[in-house]
């Protein structure tokens, strides 16, 4: 008896590799021989994965890998490819129509592109495309007899820091800015003062608003000196994980670990390593 074949069975369809990927997540939502766990899953369980692989692509392109990055985009394309199989198997939506719309809206939002209209550099084009989003926006809320507000459509699902940036920049469009750093660098100051009084008291609950209070106007600053917070944190986070790892190995050195080191040794450690990184310029 000739032993039995493991090779996968595909009986998929040939075509082209977008055509092949809908097809695989077919056969994976298949209730008759699909996977047990696909079958399971919603749109509620994958929106984390979503945001996750959202977040894999934009890590890839900070390292610079390429080979990283097309890895990621496949696994974002799964993504999109997923939620809207789930859309289809419920009436409401397949991947044409997903695709569809967004080329439209491409469309619709590029006319110096495809019509006649012109834009002078990025930077009109940028005013162009807010003003079509706005005057989208209010159609919307009109058409369902209500008032549009600036802040309309910036989700909430949105990290807190980008979040902070894209409320405070359509404030902004409205004239509800203040127009240099001077003003920002006080409200800071103003908001620590605040959280110190706080702390004094012993509040838990005001600790949590002006904690909020103070990042929120430290994003104020990021936005105004055109840097990205969510950016400059990962870059910080990746810092100090690099600094601190350089403090366990030069621990382990000595035959020590942190717990068994105190606040005192590995403070002079991190500031020798501070310093290294600094003469050989290491970002």
């Amino acid at each position: 008896m000739p032993p039995p074949d493991d090779t996968p069975r595909e009986d998929l369809p040939p075509g082209p590799p977008i055509a092949r990927l809908l097809a695989v997540m077919a056969r994976l939502r298949d209730p008759d021989g699909g996977c047990p766990w696909d079958l399971e899953q919603s749109f509620e369980t994958i929106a984390p994965y979503t945001i996750e692989e959202a977040y894999e692509v934009a890590e890839a392109i900070t390292t610079g890998d390429r080979a990283a990055l097309k890895d990621e985009l496949g696994d974002l394309l799964l993504q999109v490819v997923y939620h809207a199989r789930m859309a289809e198997e419920e009436g409401s939506f397949g991947f044409d129509d997903v695709a569809g719309a967004i080329a439209e809206k491409m469309i619709r939002r590029h006319p110096h592109v495809f019509g006649d209209a012109t834009v002078a550099d990025a930077e009109a084009q940028t005013g162009a495309w807010e003003r079509q989003k706005a005057e989208e926006r209010a159609r919307k809320a009109a058409a369902e007899g209500r008032t549009a507000s600036v802040l309309e459509g910036v989700s909430a699902a949105l990290p807190a820091l980008m979040r902070s940036v894209k409320l405070q920049r359509r404030a902004a469009r409205v004239g509800f800015d203040w127009p240099d750093t001077g003003p920002v660098l006080a409200k800071i100051e103003e908001e620590i003062g605040e959280l110190r009084e706080e702390i004094a008291a012993g509040d838990a609950d005001r600790l949590e608003d002006e904690m909020g209070d103070v990042l929120f106007a430290v994003v104020n600053l990021a936005r105004h000196l055109g840097v990205d917070p969510e950016t400059a944190l990962r870059r910080c986070n990746a810092k100090f994980e690099r600094r601190f790892r350089g403090v366990e190995d030069r621990l382990a050195a000595q035959g020590r670990t942190p717990d068994q080191s105190g606040l005192d040794a590995m403070e002079e450690i991190w500031v020798g390593i501070k310093l290294e990184e600094k003469r050989k310029k290491v970002p």
